[in-house]
């Protein structure tokens, strides 16, 4: 028993640090995505069909995932987006109990294209 409520306290104060942010990807403008480390976590098959402007691809299905962002300041913001917010919010995790400071825009790439429509 004691050990049931040590768990679910450990629990709560590990979701109570969690740094991941969201933000609907709408609202997202160009001159700000030029200024923060902007990732799309889609096959490069999905990126090359189309992306936003400024974002590199690092397939969040891929084994190197993880590996990739070595070379990413974590001092910078990393904003994350797939096509409709699934692949982003487990890449935000991830990214995240790595240290990062992250942003999920949710909503995906579809918010985007609906959008412009």
């Amino acid at each position: 028993m004691k050990y049931d409520a040590l768990l679910k306290l450990l629990l709560l104060l590990n979701l109570g640090c969690s740094q991941i942010k969201t933000k609907p990807i709408t609202e997202l403008s160009q001159k700000h995505a030029k200024s923060v480390v902007l990732v799309d976590v889609r096959t490069p098959e999905e990126f090359a069909a189309g992306h936003l402007g400024n974002a590199v691809n690092i397939n969040w299905l891929s084994r190197d995932f993880v590996n990739r962002f070595n070379a990413v300041d974590k001092e910078k913001t990393v904003y994350v987006y797939c096509e409709k917010g699934g692949r982003s919010a487990k890449a935000a995790k991830v990214l995240d109990s790595l240290g990062f400071k992250v942003v999920d825009l949710t909503g995906g790439y579809d918010a985007v294209m609906k959008k412009r429509k």
